[in-house]
């Protein structure tokens, strides 16, 4: 029976995926370093793009991701990164939010997902020979890796069944597709975030003021989820010596 995805959204929700060689070594090191800040690993990519880029990418259980945040899993993992020195050569570490056309990695990704398009792969052929699959997600059935995707294709031939089930125990990878209506729900989400802070904050003012007292510290302003990514990167040299760090939005 498929499950609210709220409800079986926790903080050690296991990924259905997993890295291998150098990347599985990473994400070995930095899981427990990202659950300490209360963050959830995403992917570990070790990428080739204008030189070796170490991307690792991460999320708070409700999904969210800020700028702020990359910036603090950056400060605790680049040290972590330069003892184990797991890459020679220099390169580039790269942390990010999984952004609105997010990779699928847990359960929870799915549920979340149900109604949107998207592009699974598979680590071994289905009945139909086909390893590569688009299409909606209708539902999902089961638990863990036993789970099982129920999808309406948009890529099926006239004489190819347009619905499918997936094991998800053979999952690759996952991504949601950049829709319009993606988009507006991520938008529509954004709008929801800024009303809820509004009327916190107006709440807030109506509430009887005090003093500052003798130990009150700053205010601290309250962090908006970005969209679709914040990333937060560094240019590191072999041997654990960074280079100045740098921080973009975007993915």
């Amino acid at each position: 029976m498929t499950q609210n995805a709220a409800a079986i959204t926790t903080f050690d929700e296991p990924r259905l995926i997993g890295e291998t060689g150098v990347a599985a070594r990473v994400a070995h090191l930095v899981q427990p370093v990202l659950a300490q800040l209360g963050y959830r690993l995403v992917r570990v990519r070790l990428l080739q793009q204008n030189g070796p880029t170490l991307q690792i990418m991460a999320e708070r259980p409700d999904g969210t991701m800020t700028v702020n945040d990359c910036e603090a899993a950056s400060q605790a993992l680049s040290p972590e990164l330069d003892v184990a020195d797991l890459i020679a050569s220099e390169y580039r570490l790269e942390i990010s939010s999984p952004g609105v056309d997010r990779p699928l990695v847990r359960l929870s990704d799915f549920h979340r997902a149900i109604g949107h398009e998207v592009k699974i792969e598979l680590t071994h052929p289905v009945a139909s020979g086909r390893k590569r699959f688009r299409g909606v997600i209708r539902g999902v059935e089961g638990e863990g890796k036993g789970a099982t995707l129920a999808l309406e294709r948009t890529d099926a031939r006239s004489d190819e069944e347009k619905a499918v089930s997936l094991p998800l125990a053979d999952l690759d990878e996952g991504r949601l597709v950049l829709t319009e209506a993606l988009i507006r729900e991520s938008l529509r989400a954004g709008k929801l975030q800024q009303t809820e802070e509004k009327q916190e904050e107006a709440d807030a003012e109506e509430r009887p003021r005090r003093g500052p007292g003798r130990f009150r510290g700053p205010a601290q302003k309250k962090q908006k989820p970005l969209a679709p990514a914040g990333v937060q990167t560094q240019f590191k040299k072999a041997g654990g010596k960074p280079k100045p760090s740098g921080r973009s939005r975007g993915e």
